[in-house]
């Protein structure tokens, strides 16, 4: 079996509800989802979510070559991207395309891939995870009833612009998830995205966690501070989770020598070799390890295969527009199905007609950190900038209209994890 070439698609993904973080709020709701498809010389195509980046140079590592060597292709297209560096939107490319050839050597063997990497159990924990910084009262509790209705009990929100509005919102969902439990107590997490300073990040967590019982906060510091990320962690009660943002074992190494994790994180972008490599070094430190991510599907497989695996990340209920997945979400769980590989379905007649490409980094939503991130010290009473969440700043505000022809600068690719 040989690689013979690859084809890019666009989707997107409609949350129809504003979706955001304390950088900035898609306030239409639409976010772009990138596709690679990889065909082979035997009719079986691989599929991989994420960046179309420098595609073309990254795919020179793996064409002609036998899609099942994939661990070696994966340090392969490393090797051909280390002078540019495979950091950020590249290494993104690398993962979409690790995650085909795992898609293409599962189907190979007929095999799902949770099996064929080893699982035994096709039942992958979740939590709730709303991107939900853009939502009022209302908004936010409807929204996490749902998620309730689908058996999960814990939630991660979130937050760091105004401590009594999280409180406020924190316990709210508290409710929502108590209730639907039976009284039984939910599991609650914060996401500051980077937004916090380190003192401010533990006045921030010690005021909340004075009503509040926080399983974690996830990344309070900038993702490259291994000390501020030990000092937070030796300052509050809560875990610290962090590494959604990291882009290779290196990046790991410094924030696990200073303690600075509890639990450690990577990203769907990152492609499943990625994980599973970083799966292995958190458990060599006796840490568990969480992926994150909209449409996580080949880490939830991978999942199934690492003994320190403690929760996946579920976010919008539907999958992308014109994609299908072999999998439910029944009693706070993804249940993984039989069909080979991934099983991902594109539908490519669905997705060419939005005529959607990858476009900038829209300045009001959360892929542009804005200008006064993590320049407080104290528990932050309002918000951290002038662009507050919960009033978009984007010019089109109205949602697209009903066909979906989006244009290539309306939406960022940057998902707002």
């Amino acid at each position: 079996m040989r690689i013979t070439g690859y084809r890019t698609l666009t989707t997107i993904q409609e949350w129809a509800r504003p979706v955001g973080d304390a950088n900035g709020v898609f306030g239409d709701g639409v976010t772009v989802l990138p596709v690679v498809l990889v065909d082979t010389d035997e009719g079986v195509t691989g599929v991989g979510l994420g960046s179309h980046v420098e595609l073309a140079g990254v795919f020179a590592a793996i064409e002609g070559e036998d899609p099942r060597s994939v661990t070696a292709l994966y340090d392969r297209m490393l090797r051909f991207a280390f002078k540019a560096g495979h950091t950020g939107a590249v290494f993104a490319t690398i993962g979409a395309l690790d995650t085909a050839l795992w898609d293409i050597k599962a189907q190979a063997a007929d095999e799902p891939l949770w099996r064929f990497l080893g699982g035994r159990d096709r039942v992958v924990p979740a939590y709730a995870s709303g991107l939900d910084i853009g939502l009022g009262d209302d908004e936010l509790v409807a929204a996490y009833r749902v998620y309730a209705e689908r058996g999960l009990r814990a939630a991660k929100l979130k937050g760091g612009l105004d401590v009594e509005q999280d409180r406020h919102r924190l316990t709210l969902v508290r409710e929502v998830l108590t209730e639907a439990g039976g009284g039984a107590r939910p599991g609650l997490m914060l996401d500051a995205n980077e937004a916090w300073s380190r003192k401010q990040a533990v006045r921030h967590v010690r005021e909340l966690e004075r009503t509040v019982d926080l399983t974690w906060v996830e990344e309070p510091v900038r993702r490259w501070d291994a000390e501020g990320l030990a000092v937070v962690q030796q300052g509050v009660r809560a875990s610290v989770a962090s590494g959604e943002n990291l882009t290779g074992l290196e990046q790991f190494r410094p924030l696990l020598k200073a303690g600075g994790l509890d639990v450690v994180q990577t990203a769907a972008v990152g492609g499943i070799t990625h994980f599973l490599r970083v799966a292995a070094l958190a458990h060599a430190h006796d840490l568990p390890v969480s992926p994150i991510g909209n449409i996580p599907v080949g880490l939830l497989h991978a999942a199934t295969s690492v003994p320190n695996h403690l929760v996946s990340e579920l976010q919008d209920l539907r999958p992308p527009v014109g994609i299908t997945a072999d999998l439910d979400i029944e009693d706070g769980a993804f249940i993984l199905g039989d069909a080979p590989g991934l099983g991902i379905t594109v539908f490519e007649d669905l997705i060419t007609p939005l005529a959607v490409r990858p476009g900038p980094a829209d300045p009001a939503g959360p892929g542009v950190r804005p200008e006064r991130a993590g320049l407080r010290l104290l528990a932050a009473p309002g918000p951290e900038t002038d662009r507050s969440p919960a009033r978009p700043t984007r010019t089109d505000t109205e949602a697209p209209s009903a066909d979906r022809r989006v244009p290539a600068t309306e939406h960022s690719t940057a998902s707002p994890n």
